[in-house]
């Protein structure tokens, strides 16, 4: 019976997965197509004026931007079924090999800010929990419902202004020093600029992790066994460790998985404020310049990336609530 319920699970993902890559790439497509932003002009760039109509059909040609939009869109198609992604019009290069470098640069600021916004919002939620409707509580409801409602790119001027302009403890942006070769460039040299794009994601990654662990804390302090522990002299922080604990970290770390599309989002608004050269800036120089190939190659892989995170959330659900597990849906 576990077997069956698994192999549906796992059937249904599959059919979602497929649904939702066809739709988003024909909608993004579309949306590309029917721009006002021209590729070859942006190909050809500041050299337009001396590309005549012969030289612009060719280009056109080349790329395949002289057939209608749907057929760009099949050719597109079966050429990704084989596995190939196409040529990134403005760097001249596999999308594929562009994507993989772009992400790891991005992979490193993405993971640090998870790591860091999941343990700092459990920590926070935990305080508030246990000193519920003290100016402690208040104070950490406070922060949490501020930073909901706070932009990513303001929060990131506001500490680039701050620590890096102000202060100048930490540069401006790029990924590594300016005008240093790439042999030259120490670990050291890396992290200290990845840490201000780090801490933005980070702090504004905080808030839902630490309000549903509060409430979720809340709710459980007030159950009944908490309260026979409580009669048996149990309390503080070994009340929460014996008792609470894992009643709270589980759909704690649950939910910080389904946060992968945010935190995409974020990184995309972040790297732009930093300059720092990851998949979320390359995003937008595709989409700004029409790179039809590599936003698409982007767009398949980041929604690769979400649905991997709430693929994950939800495994992680079967596995602690047999109830799910035993029902095969979700």
């Amino acid at each position: 019976m576990e077997s069956t319920n698994l192999l549906a699970f796992v059937v249904k993902k599959a059919l979602r997965l497929a649904t939702l890559l066809i739709a988003i790439s024909l909608l993004s497509f579309l949306l590309v197509s029917y721009s006002p932003i021209d590729p070859i002009q942006a190909y050809v760039g500041a050299d337009m004026m001396r590309v005549g109509p012969e030289q612009r059909a060719k280009i056109a040609e080349y790329w395949g931007l002289d057939k209608p939009p749907m057929q760009q869109f099949m050719r597109w198609g079966m050429a990704v079924i084989k596995g190939d992604l196409g040529t990134s019009m403005i760097f001249r290069r596999p999308v594929v090999t562009v994507i993989r470098e772009r992400f790891l640069a991005s992979l490193a600021l993405m993971m640090i800010a998870w790591l860091l916004s999941g343990l700092i919002g459990f920590a926070l939620g935990i305080i508030a929990g246990m000193k519920q409707g003290t100016w402690m509580d208040k104070l950490i409801k406070w922060y949490c419902l501020t930073l909901a409602s706070t932009p990513t790119f303001w929060l990131g001027l506001l500490l680039l202004i701050v620590f890096a302009m102000g202060l100048g403890w930490f540069p401006i942006g790029l990924g590594v020093p300016a005008g240093v070769l790439a042999e030259d460039v120490t670990m050291g040299n890396r992290i200290q600029h990845l840490i201000l794009p780090a801490l933005t994601l980070s702090i504004l990654g905080v808030a839902n992790v630490a309000m549903h662990t509060r409430q979720k804390l809340i709710d459980v302090l007030a159950s009944d066994y908490i309260l026979f522990a409580r009669a048996k002299g149990e309390k503080g922080f070994l009340l929460l460790w014996r008792h609470g604990l894992r009643n709270i970290a589980l759909p704690a770390i649950t939910l910080q998985f389904t946060a992968f599309s945010e935190l995409f989002g974020g990184a995309v608004l972040a790297e732009q404020v930093f300059s720092y050269p990851g998949l979320g800036q390359t995003t937008v120089q595709a989409g700004l310049r029409g790179d039809v190939p590599l936003l698409l190659g982007i767009v398949l892989f980041s929604a690769l990336f979400v649905f991997t995170g709430n693929l994950i959330a939800d495994l992680i659900y079967r596995i602690v609530d047999p109830r799910v597990r035993e029902g095969g849906s979700l």
